[in-house]
């Protein structure tokens, strides 16, 4: 299972009521599909899912996976502190057709390695969706181990492995234990460039909401032999790379969408739009970059 190499983790449209503005979704998820996404992760943290019920979840699965059918892979964010519960998400979107599932460490509850690897197992035992495992302690608390990491990737629908660790040395480390056993995406969009150069294939995205072509443009360079393409480009976006965590995601990436036209930038609480201070620094980030207007 390939999911390509610019993976958009897609924020979630409310409307002024905060309830789940579907046919926004669809829209959005439409013109990602055109704009260099190759999946949509659905229902991850940039689409606020501790906010989301799971019928909420079912329903946006149901609609991106419509919108982009043939254009581009769906993945659901079906992560849960909660093997029990993560177990029968995952299932449901399996049913639903998707193409995969992203799994999310325990949050809170700090696992050890052993409970993390019989978390991930049993999930990834309980369909035939492929999985990516995502690490990410600085929101979870705990992180996966590159021991723990190659022993998940021994079983067959573990494929790949989100890493957010911010650690080149945690992807080496991972690199030399699997080999090409899991596809490595950088977690962080700063970090794509020199993940790539220690063993990544492509990114999960925040800024592809805004750049998607040219974070394509950046990774096909640096794998096609051109890395001072690659570098010119990372060199390009990397104040956008920065801006988007100018505060919490995904406050930026809405606002920032906003700025250009997109109808987004209302978050459930415990979140909140950004306040006129950060708008005005986007928009000048946006307007340097030719993306305002």
């Amino acid at each position: 299972m390939s999911f390509g190499t610019v993976l958009t983790a897609m924020i979630t449209p409310f409307d002024a009521e905060l309830r789940v503005n579907y046919a926004l979704t669809e829209k959005l998820a439409d013109h990602l599909a055109s704009t260099g996404s190759d999946t949509l992760v659905v229902c991850g943290t940039t689409g606020e899912s501790p906010t989301l019920t799971w019928q909420e979840e079912y329903e946006l699965f149901t609609v991106v996976r419509r919108a982009v059918a043939g254009r581009a892979k769906v993945m659901a964010g079906t992560g849960s502190n909660s093997t029990r519960e993560a177990i029968e998400a995952t299932r449901q979107a399996a049913k639903l057709g998707l193409d995969g599932t992203l799994q999310v460490c325990p949050y809170y509850n700090k696992p050890p390695q052993e409970g993390l690897y019989l978390h991930f197992r049993a999930i990834a035992e309980a369909s035939d969706l492929p999985v990516m495992l995502y690490n990410v302690p600085g929101r979870t608390g705990v992180g996966l181990a590159p021991e723990t990491v190659a022993r998940l990737a021994e079983l067959p629908t573990i494929v790949a492995l989100k890493e957010a660790s911010g650690s080149l040395d945690q992807v080496s480390a991972v690199r030399a234990l699997v080999g090409d056993a899991l596809a490595i995406y950088s977690g962080d969009d700063s970090l794509t460039l020199p993940m790539l150069a220690v063993g990544a294939v492509g990114v999960v995205s925040i800024a592809s909401h805004l750049a998607g072509p040219e974070i394509q443009a950046m990774i096909a360079a640096y794998r096609t032999g051109d890395p001072a393409r690659a570098e010119a480009l990372h060199r390009k976006l990397f104040p956008l790379f920065r801006g988007l965590f100018w505060n919490t995601n995904p406050i930026p990436v809405k606002a920032a969408l906003a700025l250009i036209g997109w109808d987004v930038d209302t978050l459930r609480p415990p979140l909140v739009a950004a306040d006129a201070h950060l708008r005005q620094r986007l928009a000048a980030l946006l307007e340097e970059l030719g993306l305002l207007g």
